[in-house]
């Protein structure tokens, strides 16, 4: 073989062999909607919709779906278990939130720009209360479809609720649900395994 057409054949062999080790860190799409359904009642899971990661590690959809609740699939890039599925009422905050970070915006300018663009109108928000699930942490067994040591939230986003509305403190608690992000969009109150 000649010089050029073996460092060719070493270079396709070379970038194939990384494009499986890259494709080989996202799991399978079947395991992924194991894994984003994970945090719903049972009831609710062979219908929610999910989003998930493809070779290239973007966000897609998965699964279409045939009730109210979107999952997303956790993060093949991150450190630590997390799955949250959603209201797909809440899709235009969430979607937003997603487009803003790919962008660059980090940390809580994230936010000041959704709650600017609710206040605009250009963002809208659900009119009704609206539920998310999540697990945070964790290992997800494959062969069990099932997570160990995460961590359960259940939040009610009640957008531009407050403590005067709903009755509950901003501060958080072991004994009961408690408001977070009071009098904003994001408004919601948290819940966690045990209450």
């Amino acid at each position: 073989m000649r010089p050029v057409h073996l460092f060719a054949a070493l270079c396709a062999f070379a970038a194939s062999r990384l494009e499986a080790q890259a494709s080989s860190t996202i799991p399978p799409v079947r395991q992924q909607i194991a894994e984003a359904v994970t945090p719903l009642p049972d009831e609710l899971r062979a219908g929610a919709a999910v989003l998930g990661y493809n070779a290239d590690g973007k966000l897609v959809s998965m699964r279409e779906g045939k009730n109210d609740m979107i999952c997303l699939a956790p993060d093949p890039t991150a450190k630590d278990f997390h799955s949250a599925c959603y209201h797909r009422g809440m899709e235009p905050f969430m979607a937003r939130g997603r487009a803003l970070r790919e962008q660059g915006v980090k940390g809580a300018q994230v936010d000041t720009v959704r709650f600017a663009e609710v206040k605009s109108g250009k963002l809208k928000m659900p009119t009704q209360p609206t539920m998310l699930y999540q697990i945070f942490g964790g290992t997800f067994d494959p062969a069990t479809e099932k997570v160990t040591g995460g961590r359960w939230l259940y939040v009610t986003y009640i957008p531009f609720a407050s403590p005067a509305t709903t009755g509950l403190s901003a501060k958080p608690s072991e004994k009961g649900p408690w408001i977070m992000f009071p009098g904003t969009p994001k408004a919601h109150i948290m819940f966690t395994v045990g209450m």
